[in-house]
C-alpha cells in the first residue's frame, strides 16, 4: 500500500499542479489526480508526468467540460462517489481539483473525500491581497471534517507578514515558499524545491 500525501488548494489556478510536480520529484512518488475536468489543454497528470518522468496513475473521472467537477459530471450523466486511495508501491501524491470546498456531487464536497482518506493534507497558498481570508477558511473546514493537515505551502512573492499571520493564527507550520516560475521546467522546479522542508514532509509518510 501507498503512503499518501493530498494536496489542495485555497482556489483554482494557485499552483497546486507545480507544486505536486516537485514534490512527487522531491519524493520520487507516483501522482494522482483523480478527477479531471477539462481535456481541451494539457491535463495536469500530463503536465506532471512531462516534468517529472514519475507514474502517474489515470483518472478515476475524465470529464470534458472545464468547470466545477459536480457540474462537468452532469453535463455527461455521471454521478462521482467516494473513490479509496489507489495502492501503489512508496509514497503517492494526490492532487485535488480547485479548493477544498468544490462540490464533487450535489453536497459531496472535496473536503468530504479528504475526510475519508485521512490522509496528511498540504494547503497550497497564494501569497496575493486575499490569502489571509482564503487560507484560513480552507484550514477551519477542513478541520471541522477532522482532516488531518500537514502544513501550509505559499506561492508567489514573498510576503512575510501574510505567511506569518497565517501560520501564526491557523496553528500551522509553514513548510515553505515556491516563487511563480516564468518558465516551469525540471531543472527550475528542481532547484527552487530546494526552499520546501520536506523533511517534515517525509516523516508524515
Amino acid at each position: 500500500m501507498s503512503s499518501a500525501i493530498i494536496i489542495t488548494g485555497t482556489d483554482t489556478g494557485i499552483g497546486k499542479t507545480v507544486f505536486s510536480a516537485g514534490l512527487t520529484l522531491a519524493l520520487q512518488a507516483s501522482y494522482w489526480k483523480p478527477v479531471q475536468a477539462g481535456l481541451d489543454e494539457e491535463t495536469d497528470s500530463e503536465t506532471v508526468a512531462r516534468l517529472t518522468g514519475r507514474p502517474t496513475l489515470p483518472e478515476t473521472y475524465r470529464l470534458k467540460l472545464p468547470a466545477s467537477p459536480h457540474h462537468a459530471a452532469a453535463r455527461e450523466g455521471i454521478r462521482i462517489t467516494a473513490m479509496p486511495l489507489p495502492p501503489v508501491d512508496g509514497p503517492l501524491v494526490v492532487e485535488g481539483a480547485g479548493g477544498a470546498l468544490v462540490p464533487l456531487d450535489g453536497s459531496f464536497l472535496y473536503a468530504d473525500q479528504m475526510a475519508k482518506w485521512q490522509a496528511p493534507v498540504i494547503v497550497v497558498a497564494r501569497t496575493a491581497l486575499g490569502t489571509i481570508n482564503h487560507s484560513l477558511l480552507t484550514i477551519e473546514a477542513l478541520r471541522a471534517r477532522r482532516v488531518p493537515l500537514l502544513g501550509i505551502v505559499f506561492i508567489g512573492e514573498g510576503m512575510p507578514d501574510s505567511q506569518h499571520s497565517i501560520c501564526r493564527i491557523a496553528a500551522l507550520p509553514s513548510l515553505g515558499r515556491l516563487p511563480c516560475l516564468a518558465n516551469v521546467t525540471r531543472s527550475a522546479l528542481e532547484q527552487e524545491f530546494s526552499a520546501i522542508d520536506l523533511a517534515t514532509v517525509k516523516a508524515a509518510l
